[in-house]
């Protein structure tokens, strides 16, 4: 797991490792994506991380929401460089 890494070296340890890398704000280069479902429906109070991203707010329902996140990972849409950290 690597969480809050910038995206560069998120990328050369998915390349240097023969295990899986799954990434929470570290940039699309890892093996899989984590964001936990209370950030997916926007239910963390305040201030939120650089790479949440509400879904709730384009779908009309809860399981619209963790399905379009399960796409926008699947087709490269989610993360994108604002989601992430680049140096």
């Amino acid at each position: 797991m690597v969480e809050l890494i910038p995206s560069p070296l998120a990328a050369q340890l998915t390349a240097a490792l023969t295990v899986p890398t799954i990434g929470i704000g570290a940039g699309p280069h890892v093996t899989g994506q984590v964001l936990v479902v209370y950030d997916i429906l926007n239910l963390t109070p305040g201030r939120k991380a650089r790479f949440v991203k509400n879904y709730l707010a384009q779908t009309s329902d809860i399981q619209a929401a963790i399905a379009l996140f399960v796409s926008e990972v699947n087709s490269g849409v989610y993360p994108g460089p604002e989601h992430g950290f680049e140096s």
